[in-house]
């Protein structure tokens, strides 16, 4: 298979996965004990886990769609 024409080059696929693991660490932000039927726990509401997790989430989605819509840069030499 010619690697001309490939959708993704080794670039995309790393921004990709970094992308992806900003995604998770966003998740892992949010993630945390939560409260039960008999009491109380106001963690929930941290600033972490509402502000900071989800805009965390959004940039590293934002970096996947970046990395998805990214052109490879054509390096083969056009000779006529």
């Amino acid at each position: 298979m010619d690697k001309k024409n490939l959708a993704f080059d080794k670039v995309n696929f790393i921004l990709l996965a970094v992308g992806m693991l900003i995604v998770i660490l966003g998740f892992i932000l949010m993630s945390g004990a939560g409260s039960t039927e008999t009491s109380f726990n106001t963690d929930i509401f941290s600033t972490t886990r509402v502000k900071v997790a989800p805009v965390v989430c959004f940039f590293g989605f934002i970096s996947m769609v970046y990395a998805i819509v990214r052109k490879p840069k054509d390096t083969s030499n056009k000779e006529a």
